[in-house]
């Protein structure tokens, strides 16, 4: 079992990095959110979880052990695999998938690409409490808490993942004003990153 990995960025795209590890470059997927806070040429840590098949070795990579956790758990639901568990944590944070199953909220969990009405009702029902207690949901601040510096952030992120500057301008401006409706929970760069991604995820579907 890989856990961690720790090196050197040697590149990034859409959905997965390169990381070099003592001259052993490691082909590592992850969530947009993860891969946004990566640098070529910076060091980082990645928890790692392994996914061997008769044909395969995978290996997944999050930003923090929890991440991790809630992967691998996600993945004791019948039909849900890895690239759907991945799927679930580049929509919702650990804490908003454990508020989802916790209080059965089946439109926040079919807003992830490939789970429908049947699918999030099987999970509410085969994961239970085996998530961990959600901590205490909050608001989230405001657009006018999103510096100039934060917004531009996830702009560049949005682009590095392959969207044009006005694309990713435009969803990063819808964002905040939703977030200044109260329609998305969060405005920081992470909240914003993946709430801009959930409407550029619904455009092209």
């Amino acid at each position: 079992m890989i856990a961690s990995l720790s090196g050197t960025v040697e590149a990034v795209s859409l959905d997965r990095t390169v990381i070099d590890v003592g001259g052993v470059g490691y082909l590592v997927h992850a969530t947009p959110a993860t891969l946004a806070g990566l640098r070529v040429g910076e060091r980082v840590r990645l928890a790692t979880s392994l996914v061997v098949r008769e044909d395969s070795m995978t290996i997944y990579g999050f930003g923090d052990d929890d991440e991790r956790h809630v992967f691998e758990t996600v993945q004791s639901v019948s039909g849900v695999g890895p690239r759907l568990a991945l799927a679930m944590l580049a929509v919702h944070t650990p804490d908003g998938l454990r508020r989802a199953v916790a209080s059965e909220d089946l439109a926040a969990l079919v807003r992830v690409p490939g789970i429908g009405r049947k699918g999030a009702q099987r999970i509410t029902l085969e994961l239970g409490d085996r998530l961990g207690v959600p901590a205490q949901a909050d608001p989230g601040p405001s657009s006018s808490e999103v510096g100039a510096d934060q917004r531009d952030q996830v702009v560049d992120a949005l682009v590095g993942l392959g969207w044009t500057t006005k694309v990713a301008d435009e969803t990063v401006s819808t964002v905040l004003r939703q977030a200044d409706a109260e329609i998305v929970e969060e405005a920081d760069v992470a909240g914003a990153l993946r709430a801009a991604l959930r409407i550029l995820g619904a455009q092209r579907g």
